[in-house]
């Protein structure tokens, strides 16, 4: 029945129905858990559909299955490209091409990782040329990787389009706050043996998966905000819940858990030869003048026009901010004392004595019985 529904996947790739390959992927897995090849052709569908992190997880499970499963490694290599983890993918596109030496692909695509790795590093590699970056052109065939296609990072911004499955709301509750050397992401699962809880780590991505025998498997696979260091990762299980430590790579603050590409990731501090100043660490080549920044913003604040409430609010908190410490004292007794209906900056008035309330004209002041 496996060999059925894998058939019938192969049929709805090779059809570009790749939603519909990956559910059928799926059922022959669930057939025959223990065959690498469905996992490595899952990753396969996975990342036409742009499923880069879920890529990585079923090339993963493939290798663990086959070690010596080039095309696993080969997939691995290409998800991890795509999220930008060029050094994850290096490791397993050197170890794909030590199983199929024959492989040109595995050349080009290592050599595209090591320009984006000096690339991140402000340098370029000895073998660079002008340009910045290249495009990797598979061969026509390869009988030793069942002649899939190595698919670029060109080749797939043409598939933006393809429907996603609708966000399902997850099984465990999940939060997280961090530390300047670590993060730690608390998954709320109650009661969980240890032994169904797996938990890896990559270069910037988090998988875990609980997988309890006659309930559907839980899986969180977030591409990380920055990257960490997976070999200082640790997770403890717990009675209520699960605590994963990651190690930060930089020292910066996470403004979220995932990534998401409209938020530069910080990693290093970016300093061109030119007249820039030292710039805020980000992913990005150029160079931003944050101070130029906070300036316009502070400007557009100030300009900002408004009425009603909202002046008459912004008002009071000029004053506020711009006054001493017993203007600021004699505002917050006056204001509170008299159920803020007097707001007096005078200490030496208000200080002494119970301010009273003073309604405005035509309405009365009572006193709630609580």
């Amino acid at each position: 029945m496996a060999s059925d529904l894998s058939t019938k996947a192969k049929e709805a790739y090779i059809d570009d129905h790749f939603e519909l390959a990956v559910d059928l992927y799926s059922q022959a897995i669930a057939v025959a858990p223990n065959n690498p090849v469905l996992f490595a052709d899952r990753a396969q569908a996975n990342i036409k559909l742009h499923n880069f992190t879920e890529a990585v997880t079923d090339a993963n499970t493939a290798i663990e299955l086959d070690p010596s499963m080039a095309k696993a490694y080969m997939r691995k290599g290409l998800a991890c490209m795509e999220l930008e983890e060029y050094q994850t993918a290096k490791a397993a596109l050197e170890t794909g091409a030590s199983l199929a030496p024959g492989e040109s692909r595995f050349t080009s695509l290592i050599k595209e990782c090591d320009e984006h790795i000096a690339g991140e590093a402000g340098e370029l590699p000895k073998h660079a040329t002008v340009e910045t970056s290249a495009s990797v052109v598979p061969p026509a065939e390869s009988k030793s990787l069942d002649n899939v296609a190595a698919v670029t990072r060109d080749t797939q911004l043409a598939y933006k389009s393809c429907e996603r499955t609708p966000a399902v709301k997850p099984k465990y509750r999940h939060e997280f706050y961090q530390k300047p050397e670590e993060v730690v992401v608390t998954i709320f699962a109650k009661g969980i043996p240890a032994k169904n809880v797996s938990v890896d780590f990559g270069e910037q991505i988090l998988s875990v998966s609980i997988d309890i025998p006659g309930e559907v498997a839980y899986s969180f696979q977030p591409r990380l905000f920055g990257k960490i260091i997976p070999q200082k990762c640790r997770y403890e299980v717990m009675s209520t819940k699960f605590e994963i430590r990651l190690a930060k790579a930089e020292s910066v603050h996470w403004t979220t858990l995932e990534y998401t590409r409209d938020i530069a990731v910080v990693q290093r501090p970016n300093v061109s030869s030119g007249s820039c100043k030292p710039s805020y660490p980000s992913s990005k080549l150029r160079c931003k003048d944050w101070d130029k920044l906070e300036a316009q913003v502070k400007k557009e604040e100030k300009e900002e026009k408004l009425d009603g409430d909202a002046a008459l609010n912004k008002f009071f908190r000029d004053i506020y901010k711009d006054a001493d410490e017993d203007a600021r004292r004699a505002m917050m007794k006056s204001f509170v004392e008299s159920n803020g209906t007097v707001l007096s900056t005078n200490w030496k008035e208000v200080g002494t004595k119970k301010v009273e309330g003073s309604p405005p004209d035509g309405m009365e002041l009572k006193q709630w019985e609580y």
